[in-house]
């Protein structure tokens, strides 16, 4: 997603700089070019040489600098940027911008910027909540910086409270969304990710290997792209993307439950949850002891979801399914497409390496209505939510 943009790093005078070498390393690992500028305070707290290593790029902190400066470089690299962010920023930094001072290299890159610029508050606590800080932060909202909210916790300092700078997981996500263009602003979006639980004992229940990563991947590309995203999980480690209104089931039935409340204001609709077929019918309320002889489990069949909504969905609602196959993929996946009423259906050969449940990855087929497809070959699983997703805007262009 970053490949090939160029990212201005900023690097201030704060305790959280030396978090610094490992912003740069994930960008640089994401395909950014990273051009690291640094104060002379946050010198002080990590060195040059250390960022210039991982961004393979001279670290810029001198404005008389006769080797940068020979072309006006601060303009030169306030140009090239597709993005400017400040890590960490200080009360210090902060308050020049808000100020419009340009009096080393990174405020003159910062005052001669045009591209976004994002903004990552580290401080003591009480700095933080000091009225002048907030009132500048307020300026840069208004002047269309994305301020990164810090967090709460122990400090340098030894106090508790917010000013710890944020996760790196928020700050990469933040970019991406700066970058990204909101091209779903406007739209709600509605997501299924992850299995189900079904118990028949408080300690055992069926399931299957699915871990929601590509549900998951497809609620963070929508959010990047502006759109209102709902995302209905069931049981999975994965962290809730930025932004994306969480709503977290264990079981089939409650996740129909929670679709059906949802899925009539949704623009778009996306079913990649693996819903189990089955349920228990009846489950125990104490652990089911061991005993001889086998133990014989009635099975009742869940709600078909998909086919549900396939009923219920309104004019222009976009609705969009999943098939993971182990044989006959396409004959199965537009069997399915058919009979849910579906726009289009995205499968996937589950023996197929690096496909499916439970791989950063995935190779699938984009089936139509009309039988035409698309063969995806195998990538991140988050480029298949981008083709994915380019194909649901160019259905909601056309209604």
């Amino acid at each position: 997603m970053l490949d090939g943009k160029t990212i201005v790093l900023g690097v201030t005078g704060g305790i959280a700089a030396y978090k610094a070498a490992e912003v740069v390393r994930s960008f640089v690992k994401a395909g950014a070019n990273v051009q690291v500028v640094m104060t002379a305070n946050a010198r002080q707290f990590v060195s040059p040489l250390t960022l210039q290593t991982l961004s393979g790029q001279p670290v810029c902190t001198d404005l008389f600098d006769l080797g940068l400066e020979s072309q006006i470089g601060h303009i030169q690299v306030a140009r090239a940027a597709h993005l400017i962010m400040v890590i960490p920023a200080t009360a210090n930094i902060i308050a020049k911008m808000a100020a419009g001072i340009a009096d080393d290299y990174l405020t003159t890159v910062l005052l001669a910027a045009t591209a976004p610029i994002v903004v990552c508050p580290a401080m003591n606590v009480k700095m933080y909540e000091n009225p002048v800080v907030q009132r500048n932060l307020e300026t840069l909202r208004q002047r269309g910086c994305i301020i990164v909210e810090p967090e709460a916790g122990e400090l340098a300092c030894k106090e508790e409270g917010t000013g710890r700078l944020a996760e790196l997981t928020t700050i990469l996500e933040t970019a991406h969304r700066a970058l990204t263009p909101g091209s779903l602003a406007g739209r709600r979006v509605l997501v299924s990710a992850g299995p189900t639980w079904e118990a028949f004992d408080p300690v055992r229940y069926i399931s299957n290997p699915s871990t929601g990563k590509m549900g998951y991947a497809l609620a963070t590309v929508a959010a990047r792209r502006s759109a209102e995203v709902h995302l209905v999980s069931g049981p999975t480690y994965l962290h809730p993307p930025l932004g994306v209104h969480l709503h977290r089931i264990v079981t089939a039935l409650q996740m129909e439950e929670c679709i059906t409340g949802l899925a009539r204001d949704m623009d778009v609709i996306i079913m990649a949850a693996a819903v189990g077929d089955y349920r228990p019918a009846e489950a125990s309320p104490h652990k089911v002891k061991k005993a001889e002889g086998d133990l014989w489990v009635q099975l009742l069949r869940n709600p078909d979801i998909l086919a549900g909504l396939g009923q219920r969905r309104r004019d222009g609602q976009v609705l969009v399914g999943f098939a993971a196959e182990t044989e006959n993929l396409v004959e199965n996946a537009m069997q399915k497409l058919t009979q849910k009423r579906l726009d289009f259906i995205v499968a996937n050969n589950l023996v197929n390496p690096g496909s499916g449940f439970g791989c950063d990855t995935n190779e699938v087929k984009i089936i139509r209505k009309d039988g035409s497809m698309d063969e995806l070959p195998r990538m991140p699983k988050e480029r298949v939510a981008g083709e994915i997703l380019n194909r649901i805007e160019s259905l909601l262009a056309s209604t």
